[in-house]
């Protein structure tokens, strides 16, 4: 029988997670992380592929807004969900989703496409690049000291219930978005993603915690929520704090912060998951070994039009440069393109027929675009080709952010 791919329809919604389900490893989602899902799917936006009654392939796309190096925020489908049926391996199933979803993505106008990749081999092959790395923590705080600095003893740190302080949490994310590319701003309903807590996911940690950091205006300028996972052995208590967020608007906040969550009685390790690769806290400890960082990939990025995509965010030096870009997935991004940006705002981006400075694919450029791994990097592991001697450093300096992007949760 042949496969059908289709748009989904709200009563397919739940034959088609259960066959997500089963692609990842067939362990069901808790019923509260199962609704949350429902609630944020876009169903005109998922696609299904059918064995006659069975799904045996599912992908979806979130409409999302991101930060980009300037402040703007463009226009972005989520890819998400996906997902094949180990019946169905190597029958052309993700190929053929992945053909329909970034037509449509182009068809809406959306100069991106990103996604988190469960597994990072798939999805450079589709035109992906890695553009964010996370860095996560184990903070042995019996080891090592914060040194903050004296505005954070003007700071006030009072806890809140974790429902009822959302919207001051909020305020301080919407801030935040436009300071560091790769944020996604909250759509309607995404503002409950985080605050997801089922008790079958802790671990054998509390629930979800909130603290909220006051200026001296009792403004709110920065939260924390987090958990606290106590552990005993012979010797006493070994608790951990497992940091779910943490955003602020300014260091006296975030410093104050960090030192409340260092300062849990009978806990003596700090873990984060997620945090920016220039997270602040890296300056304030005392022993960054013994912080353990370490990274994983997070956010992967596609250009879907060129020409939009580059013209929509800002360049930190002026720049004119020819890109020659290869695209097999999407064939209308191939060619010779014409940067022109300013440095202090302006970009434009068009086809030419002039020769070109710098050979890159889409995949690449996609790394390039939030500001966060350098032309130059690329080239050094032979990724970019500079056709005109001089074009690199120049073309490199105006694509590279002041801050490392970041992907601040998941989807």
């Amino acid at each position: 029988m042949a496969l059908e791919m289709r748009v989904l329809k709200r009563d397919e919604w739940d034959a088609w997670f259960d066959q997500l389900e089963l692609a990842f490893g067939g362990v069901s989602e808790v019923a509260q992380v199962r609704e949350l899902y429902r609630s944020l799917t876009e169903p005109e936006r998922s696609l299904g592929v059918w064995d006659g009654e069975d799904c045996v392939g599912s992908a979806s796309a979130f409409t999302f807004r991101v930060s980009v190096p300037g402040g703007a925020l463009v226009p972005a489908a989520g890819v998400t969900m996906v997902g094949v049926s180990p019946t169905h391996r190597r029958r052309g199933v993700l190929s053929s989703m992945m053909r329909r979803l970034l037509d449509d993505v182009r068809a809406a106008g959306e100069p991106l496409a990103v996604l988190t990749a469960s597994d990072p081999a798939i999805y450079g092959r589709f035109g992906f690049g890695t553009a964010t790395y996370a860095m996560a923590l184990e903070i042995d705080t019996t080891r090592v000291r914060l040194s903050v600095p004296p505005e954070a003893d003007g700071v006030r740190v009072r806890r809140v219930d974790v429902d009822k302080s959302l919207a001051d949490c909020e305020r301080v994310y919407a801030e935040l978005v436009t300071r560091r590319p790769g944020m996604p701003a909250r759509q309607p309903g995404w503002e409950r993603y985080p605050l997801s807590d089922p008790p079958e996911d802790r671990g054998g940690a509390s629930p979800l915690r909130c603290v909220v950091a006051e200026g001296p205006d009792g403004e709110v300028a920065g939260y924390a929520r987090y958990r606290v996972k106590p552990e005993w052995d012979h010797s006493g208590s070994q608790g951990k704090v497992e940091v779910v967020d943490l955003d602020a608007l300014d260091p006296a906040a975030t410093a104050a912060l960090w030192r409340y969550l260092f300062g849990i009685d009978l806990t003596w390790t700090v873990r984060a998951a997620r945090r920016p690769v220039d997270d602040p806290v890296l300056h304030l400890v005392s022993d960054v070994r013994r912080s353990k960082p370490s990274l994983r990939d997070s956010l992967h990025v596609r250009l879907v039009d060129v020409a939009a995509a580059l013209a929509g965010r800002t360049y930190g030096a002026a720049v004119d440069v020819v890109l020659e870009v290869e695209d097999a997935f999407c064939p209308w991004n191939g060619g010779r393109w014409r940067l022109v940006a300013d440095g202090a705002g302006s970009a434009a981006c068009t086809r030419t027929e002039e020769p070109a400075d710098l050979a890159l694919s889409v995949r690449d450029l996609g790394s390039a675009y939030l500001g966060g791994i350098t032309l130059t990097s690329l080239a050094a592991a032979g990724r970019v080709r500079e056709l005109r001697p001089g074009t690199l450093a120049r073309a490199s300096r105006a694509f590279a952010g002041d801050v490392a992007p970041w992907l601040s949760h998941g989807f």
